[in-house]
């Protein structure tokens, strides 16, 4: 998990980040299109999906339609949400088959329920774990958001997120609020010994615990590393968020940090101290 400044949800919100020369490489760059169409094909192999049978499923961050691309080539109908206009706009350009529709996914994902029979999601969802604005709480928003998916979705079917997490902290963020929301499910972990290879892929159950699917690459796992990270229905130590980070917890003061570095203001750099409990001294 890279805590590089450079990435891409560091720089801008999601609608500003993915403008118009941005969503062009989604058409242009074959590098590009090659890694979304893999990555695509592992998540909807992850939903478990039965064999010839057309499902309705929904592809949440779908940009230019990549993605939904290969839902169509599956014989599945589709619809895709996007925050970035810029990125429906190409979609449009490119003809998909799936329904668009522009929207914040941390506001809710606004169907009835028991809409979808699966939903996939590549590289969005950690952009919910970044506060672009001073009323944004990713706590509350990944909470909305997971909530609502999981009434939108038919009770027995799975959520398949393909995200790039900045570090540990943010996965159990993450996961905390789906499991608050009613999901289980866990990590899968591909290929978790490779620079470049390692992909990481929530992998979420709606009503019905199941068995994690084995993250590819196992067979040479070695000792101590780990491709699977499951979860259940017990609490977490999220359990007194109730939408925020606990007032003065480490989580907290990071996020505190973070928005006034957005702001402009001059912040101290986080060090290994950030959030430290003194002990008391007498």
């Amino acid at each position: 998990m890279s805590s590089s400044s450079r990435r891409p949800e560091h720089t801008a919100p999601p609608e500003l980040f993915y403008n118009e020369a941005e969503a062009r490489k989604y058409t242009q760059n074959s590098r590009m299109i090659e890694i979304q169409s893999q990555m695509s094909e592992r998540a909807v192999e992850l939903l478990n999906l039965p064999e010839d049978q057309p499902c309705l499923l929904l592809d949440v961050g779908c940009g230019s339609g990549l993605s939904g691309d290969h839902l169509s080539e599956q014989g599945h109908c589709w619809v895709g949400v996007d925050i970035s206009p810029a990125m429906l706009d190409v979609a449009l350009d490119r003809e998909v088959e799936g329904d668009l529709i522009l929207g914040d996914m941390g506001q809710g994902i606004p169907f009835r329920p028991g809409t979808f029979d699966g939903c996939i999601s590549i590289s969005a969802l950690q952009w919910l774990c970044n506060a672009d604005k001073k009323s944004h709480s990713p706590p509350r928003r990944l909470y909305r958001f997971f909530s609502t998916l999981y009434s939108a979705l038919a009770r027995g079917s799975r959520a398949v997120f393909q995200l790039y997490p900045e570090n540990s902290d943010q996965v159990e963020l993450i996961t905390s609020q789906a499991m608050k929301a009613g999901f289980t499910g866990g990590m899968v972990v591909d290929y978790p010994n490779s620079t470049k290879a390692k992909k990481f892929f929530l992998c979420l159950f709606s009503g019905v615990s199941g068995a994690l699917p084995k993250g590819l690459g196992s067979e040479t796992v070695e000792r101590g590393v780990s491709n699977q990270a499951l979860f259940t229905g017990e609490r977490s130590r999220f359990r007194q968020m109730k939408g925020k980070s606990v007032k003065k917890s480490k989580d907290w003061i990071v996020e505190k940090k973070e928005r006034r570095r957005r702001q402009g203001r001059e912040v101290r750099a986080d060090t290994k101290y950030t959030g430290r409990q003194r002990k008391t001294r007498f």
